[in-house]
């Protein structure tokens, strides 16, 4: 290959080599990810782990805070006894976890209300807590009707009798919602309520079997009254 030859060539390469530089795009330096605000969903603890501050006795059984964050609830007798708020609700969402000690019938009211000085409800529904399989846990009972609601039978299952369960309730209007461990165990409109407003409370059922125990209770309130 003569010089003028070699020339051409080496031009012809560097010329290249720049051509294809300008027309690769270049990649842009990432951009510094915007930090999200935490969401604000209306969550509060209604249990402060220490003591029964924001809850009321009704009845004469025993409700303790025990070390670690438990609400410990047991039958001293053969009535009925409930733990409420002192707060009222309409429409709220609920979540806690419960433990069965006994095979005594609990459950979480709402709605609720008492005759004053007893532990005689006068309105409200609960939501069945029940370790006996087949008791239908997760179903829906009460305001003088009985059973409103209760889960398939393919879920009666779902209750740990012997371990921590996941409770979450969803009271909107008339429509109640019951998740246990994750499953939905009612999806239920009410298509003749009869209570809207009212206490939530924890129950332990006549008999003087109830021993239970509830942690870490978050509820958040939609009421509009």
């Amino acid at each position: 290959m003569d010089f003028i030859a070699r020339r051409l060539l080496l031009a012809f390469l560097i010329g290249g080599t720049a051509l294809f530089a300008a027309q690769t795009p270049k990649t842009p330096a990432p951009k510094k990810a915007a930090k999200q605000p935490a969401p604000s969903t209306g969550w509060v603890s209604a249990f402060n782990g220490k003591d029964l501050t924001g809850w009321v006795k009704v009845g004469n059984e025993q409700w303790e805070v025990e070390e670690g964050g438990v609400i410990h609830g047991q039958g001293v007798t053969k009535e009925y006894g409930y733990l409420r708020t002192e707060k009222k609700y309409v429409d709220f969402h609920l979540s806690l976890r419960f433990k069965c000690e006994a095979d005594g019938n609990s459950g979480v009211f709402f709605h609720s209300e008492f005759e004053p000085g007893t532990a005689r409800i006068t309105q409200g529904l609960q939501v069945e807590i029940d370790r006996v399989i087949g008791k239908h846990t997760g179903g829906v009972y009460g305001d003088g009707r009985a059973w409103i609601v209760w889960p398939a039978a393919e879920n009666e299952t779902v209750i740990r009798p012997y371990d921590w369960n996941d409770l979450l309730i969803i009271v909107e209007g008339n429509r109640y919602v019951a998740r246990l461990n994750g499953v939905v165990m009612v999806d239920f409109t009410d298509p003749t309520p009869k209570s809207f407003d009212g206490y939530i409370a924890l129950q332990l059922h006549s008999g003087g079997q109830g021993n239970m125990r509830f942690k870490e209770i978050y509820i958040r309130d939609l009421s509009k009254r």
